[in-house]
């Protein structure tokens, strides 16, 4: 699910770079000199078409079995990339131009203590990236009885109730002192896949910057 995702969360993630940092979309390195974080980065499904970007990755993620995999393939493609194991708490006031945190805020403890988080290890004039499910009728049949259901991810990946909606999502990015300059949405289309709209009802990002 995550792979057919992907596409449409760089094309989002690639706009939203070239619009903060005033570039070009057909400049290859445009993140060349930036340092970019990614918060639960899993095997590295996103860490590595940012370092391809020209960024320093860092990839964290609570899960060690995930690290181990994302650095064996990040060697075999050979590209330099900091995976570590633990959680944002443990970066010791390390900042970075791009911070991102795509599917996880759903599955965290503490969503308003992670986003001050993600906040805190936002460098001045950085970029921040999240996005997450919403807490709709549509997000609970496409993800938990659908997908889940058919096998499409493993059974009890999701809790719905701990899903965000954009505004709750966005209180808690203004609460931990940044702004809001994005929210939109992540639809499905059965002939197209995955595509950005301004639909948020399935899914949705939502961009911020220091305010």
């Amino acid at each position: 699910m995550l792979h057919r995702l992907n596409p449409a969360r760089l094309r989002y993630i690639r706009e939203a770079i070239d619009g903060h940092w005033h570039g070009s979309s057909t400049a290859f390195a445009p993140l060349a000199g930036k340092r970019a974080l990614d918060v639960g980065c899993g095997a590295g499904l996103l860490c590595e078409p940012l370092a391809r970007l020209g960024a320093a990755v860092t990839g964290l993620d609570a899960a060690a079995e995930n690290i181990a995999v994302a650095r064996l393939h990040a060697e075999q493609s050979g590209l330099a990339i900091d995976y570590r194991h633990g959680s944002v708490e443990q970066l010791h006031g390390e900042t970075f131009d791009l911070v991102t945190s795509l599917e996880v805020i759903e599955h965290v403890t503490d969503p308003a203590a992670f986003v001050d988080g993600l906040a805190g290890a936002l460098a001045d004039g950085g970029l921040m990236i999240l996005s997450t499910p919403n807490r709709t009728a549509l997000s609970r049949i496409a993800l938990i009885t659908l997908a889940e259901g058919t096998g499409q991810i493993p059974r009890g990946t999701h809790d719905w109730d701990k899903f965000l909606t954009p505004d709750e999502l966005t209180a808690m990015v203004e609460a931990a002192g940044l702004r809001v300059i994005d929210v939109r949405g992540l639809s499905f289309n059965p002939a197209r896949g995955f595509q950005i709209s301004d639909n948020t009802k399935l899914d949705y990002f939502v961009t911020a910057v220091q305010g």
